[in-house]
């Protein structure tokens, strides 16, 4: 018997591989459900259906997994897209059985717990989702899930063959520019209905209908094209067979409309020819800018509003009333600074009769330039993916920007000089090229060439090389090859391109995503990123600068005029208004303070905000631009207002601008355990430092320390001062203290808690004698004599605090460094400096995280505007923002002693810049009562403070 005589019962066995997989598998899933409805021993009733399921579902893995290998050697599968299916596939069924034995062996007693099984149990379901997902894949296409997405469904534009028919089909001859437009418009047709079963990924039948080499080369039965002769060619049989037909292409009910079959038809009648010019079936946007002329018609004088008027017109929208003072000033403190006014500045800005206020107010906050960097740092630390500490910082395989981005937006650097110095980079800015070295192996779309590529994409230009950098995207034209082509400019040696993380054998060639900006081929890396800097800024380079103009009016008006921000090829409500701010940008000399202030003095700007009750109206391809939008505050600003108000939340930085160079060093007593040194245990120690002063006359003398936990200071015998609370450096006086010759400064410190934990001295003293002698005293620090820090953890005799006392029998302090502890931004000598540190400073913190701010592995173009649960969580039951309101509580309560009606009064005036209604402030009175109390004012803190008045910006 011929031996091919019995496929069809291996066909057959493949095709039930779908009936093996859909529920059966299934069954591992909701055995992982009811698993954890037994956790700490509930429900043990469950135990035995449980174990079915586990059994039964391994089986059905083991059977589907068999099934699945006969469809594919049987049947008309293959490609890597099936491949990867099937060693998930098979990796799931193998983990499904481990999950199997290991049930069995702890049921039998073998294994203690059900902590193995468990987790083996876990990691089959997420195996099991991927296969899953890439099953559906295989079945529906690639973009099976992201077609559905917003802004993703409408990529392809049927009507165009409908019009390219028209122009074409009644013509005797076709011209080359004619012959080119017919075929991309049969390969739209062909992408759009035919590659989620004939491309690269996933060749159905042997065929590829993604290159022209596929589509002439045919199928396992031959050729597909007869160029010339429809009837002939098997391709045009096939898509005109009934939708009944089981031949009939394509399948799945999705058969082609009669005209996308005519042009078909069409094309292959003249010939097949086809074109050299890429395809491009998703929307592009023109890449050179050009400045529109602003509009004759309209009456209004601001180049912004004259645009906007004609858009108005265009739309039937009819101009508000601007707003008042007191919002205006609030939006642009907090738009500019990241601050809130102060209330007397609200009162003189509201009483200044200058009609131009608002631009010169616009303009003090644009030269404010530590606020504005300090705010505007946030923004641009989620953009360049920059943060403080996370992934990769403590192996070395990341680098900070923030001393170089700081620096830029202090001096208001130029954008083009920015973006330059970010693609070829100093020292000080490699790191946002240079990404995340991930520690051991990682998929090809990982490496830190295709981060550089993909973080440029998106952060830069407002594209998505992610998607390309696996596949041919589904989401833009980009290509494997081009992304493999960018990505190949910053590595050092020549990429090999992976599809789908598997080497194909095909070499990157080096090239930019727009080569007609200029060609960026160099012998060396040095010099191909000399040359990609010096493309990148070019004015030609419309997509750049329509890119940053976009986001940064999206920041201050709540939603871009291109939405989604990193879909830059999306059509604006408004093109010719982005496109000339862009250009506006451009010939200010990229000065990103001067489009914040085209866009702000703008009467559009200042118009009253619009309140969205879904997002789904904001987001919608349909969006008609009415005027800003309300916003919640960020993360950092509601964290700042919060410490302006009521109490510091953060008393410490990451990353300090304006320190004056003391070591943040901390010192402790050194303890060791088998010959390494450890955390200190709780408990107290006791430090002793000598050190001499000339005989001059001694000026002035200060001093500032922070102990953790808490400490005493003595200095030559006298008690100085006290403190237990870290986060505040105290400050003070000690000419007093001190003598010409020898001194001593002696400190008893305390480590609280259970158990070892991080504890640490922070002490300077600045000494003024005369003739400008200047000596500092620092902790971790040797002094001039040699006299080094000593310390006991054993009581000490009670003239320790003395000179005389003998302590050579106590040890060496160890320098426990700055990593357990932020900079303190108060430890200085200057008595004005803040008592809180800016959140944007402040490395990621759970309430941060809590509300809203990113973890910055990820390029972050735009957060969530959205409340979420675990926001409501923190602001109402958070331990971390209790604590703040307590210790406000208890300033507030000393500052305004215990008075109601001046505690009201203030809060509102700080808070909303307005004074309490009558009604309002009789219900604040009735919860302070006679006397406030700490709680009472804790209550009232938070009812102000998740009030709406002070959530949003209006």
């Amino acid at each position: 018997m011929d031996e091919n005589a019995l496929n069809w019962i291996f066909q057959l066995l493949g095709r039930l591989h779908p009936l093996a997989v859909h529920f059966p598998i299934g069954l591992l899933v909701v055995a992982l459900f009811l698993e954890l409805l037994t956790l700490n021993g509930k429900r043990i009733g469950l135990r035995e259906g449980i174990n079915w399921m586990i059994y039964l579902g391994a089986g059905f893995s083991i059977l589907a997994t068999s099934f699945g290998w006969l469809l594919r050697t049987f049947d008309d599968y293959s490609g890597e897209l099936v491949e990867l299916h099937q060693n998930l596939g098979i990796a799931t069924a193998l983990f499904a059985v481990i999950t199997a034995l290991l049930l069995q062996k702890t049921l039998s007693g073998n294994i203690s717990n059900y902590l193995a099984y468990r987790s083996m149990l876990v990691l089959s379901v997420i195996f099991l989702s991927f296969t899953g997902h890439l099953g559906a894949s295989l079945t529906h296409g690639e973009d099976f899930l992201s077609s559905v997405l917003p802004n993703n469904s409408e990529s392809y534009d049927e009507n165009k063959s409908v019009v390219l028919l028209a122009k074409l089909d009644k013509l005797d001859s076709l011209s080359e520019n004619q012959l080119d437009d017919l075929n991309l418009g049969v390969r739209a047709i062909f992408a759009h209905n035919c590659y989620q079963c004939h491309s690269e990924n996933k060749q159905k039948g042997e065929l590829v209908l993604e290159t022209k080499k596929g589509v002439f080369q045919g199928g396992e039965s031959g050729e597909v094209i007869v160029a010339g002769n429809p009837e002939e060619s098997e391709l045009y049989k096939r898509i005109t067979l009934s939708p009944n037909d089981d031949l009939v292409m394509p399948k799945k009910g999705k058969v082609l409309k009669a005209n996308e079959i005519a042009l078909i038809k069409l094309w292959i009648e003249k010939g097949a020819h086809w074109s050299d010019r890429t395809l491009k079936i998703f929307p592009e946007a023109e890449l050179a800018l050009t400045k529109p002329e602003l509009p004759a018609t309209t009456k209004e004088k601001h180049p912004v509003d004259k645009l906007v008027d004609v858009y108005f017109e265009k739309n039937d929208i009819d101009w508000e009333d601007l707003v008042d003072d007191k919002t205006f000033i609030r939006r642009a403190y907090l738009d500019i600074v990241g601050l809130l006014p102060e209330p007397d500045v609200i009162h003189q800005f509201e009483n200044n009769p200058d009609s131009d206020k608002r631009s010169k107010l616009i303009d003090n906050l644009l030269n404010d330039k530590q606020n504005y960097t300090q705010h505007w740092l946030s923004f641009w630390n989620d953009l360049l993916r920059n943060d403080y500490s996370g992934t990769g910082f403590i192996t070395g395989g990341r680098k900070q920007i923030t001393d170089w981005l700081y620096t830029s937006l202090l001096d208001n650097k130029p954008y083009n000089s920015m973006i330059s110095e970010l693609i070829n980079p100093t020292a000080e800015s490699e790191g946002f090229i240079k990404g995340i070295q991930w520690r051991g192996l990682v998929n090809a779309s990982q490496r830190t060439e295709m981060q550089a590529a993909q973080n440029i994409g998106q952060s830069l230009m407002g594209i998505n090389v992610k998607c390309a950098s696996c596949h041919n995207s589904f989401v833009s034209n980009l290509t494997l090859d081009q992304a493999y082509g960018f990505a190949s400019i910053f590595a050092d040696s020549v990429l090999e391109l992976n599809r789908c993380d598997k080497p194909i054998g095909k070499m990157a060639k080096v090239n930019f995503l727009y080569p007609e900006l200029g060609a960026v081929e160099a012998d060396s890396l040095k010099e191909r990123l000399l040359k990609l800097s010096e493309v990148m800024v070019k004015p030609e380079n419309g997509r750049l600068y329509r890119t940053i103009t976009n986001r940064i009016w999206e920041r201050l008006m709540g939603r871009g005029i291109i939405e989604p921000l990193d879909e830059m090829d999306n059509a604006p409500w408004d093109a010719a208004l982005l496109d000339w701010l862009a250009a506006d940008f451009i010939a200010s000399g990229h000065d990103l303070k001067h489009l914040m202030k085209m866009i702000m003095t703008s009467k559009v700007y200042q118009l009253p905000t619009i309140d969205y009750k879904k997002l789904e109206q904001i987001k919608s391809s349909k969006y008609v631009f009415e005027g800003p939008i309300i916003r919640r505050l960020s993360a950092e600003q509601f964290s700042d207002a919060v410490s302006q108000i009521i109490s510091p939340v953060y008393y410490a930085a990451a990353f300090d601008p304006t320190g004056e160079g003391f070591s943040t060093r901390r010192i402790w007593h050194r303890e060791r355990k088998f010959d390494r040194d450890v955390l200190p245990e709780p408990g107290k120690r006791y430090f002793r430092h000598k050190f001499n002063l000339t005989k001059k006359e001694i000026i002035q003398a200060k001093a500032i320390i922070s102990v953790d936990h808490s400490y005493t200071l003595y200095l030559n015998e006298q008690k100085v001062s006290m403190g237990a609370d870290w986060r505040k450096v105290d400050k003070f006086d000690v000419t007093r203290y001190l003598n010409t010759g020898e001194n001593i400064i002696a400190i008893e410190g305390e480590n609280e808690g259970k158990i070892a934990n991080p504890a640490g001295i922070l002490f300077v003293m600045r000494i003024l004698q005369k003739d400008s002698l200047e000596t500092i005293i620092q902790s971790a620090e040797v002094s001039e004599e040699g006299e080094d820090w000593k310390s006991t953890d054993i009581i000490p005799e009670e003239n320790w605090l003395t000179l005389e006392f003998d302590d050579k029998e106590w040890g060496s302090v160890l320098n426990y460094g700055s990593k357990h502890w932020d900079r303190l931004l108060s430890y200085n000598f200057d008595d004005n400096v803040s008592s809180y540190a800016r959140a944007s400073l402040v490395r990621q913190h759970p309430f941060m995280k809590a509300l809203g701010r990113p973890s910055r592995e990820n390029v972050t173009t735009s957060r969530d505007n959205q409340a979420t649960l675990l926001q409501a969580l923190e602001l109402t039951n958070g331990e971390f923002f209790n604590k703040v309101l307590e210790d406000g509580a208890s300033t507030w309560l000393e500052e305004n002693n215990y008075q109601g009606e001046k505690i009201v009064d203030a809060l509102y005036q700080k808070s909303f810049g307005r004074m309490p209604t009558k009604k309002e402030k009789n219900i604040m009175l009735s919860i302070l009562g006679e006397r406030p109390d700490k709680e009472g004012l804790q209550d009232l803190f938070w009812a102000t403070l998740l009030s709406p008045e002070f959530q949003f910006i209006y």
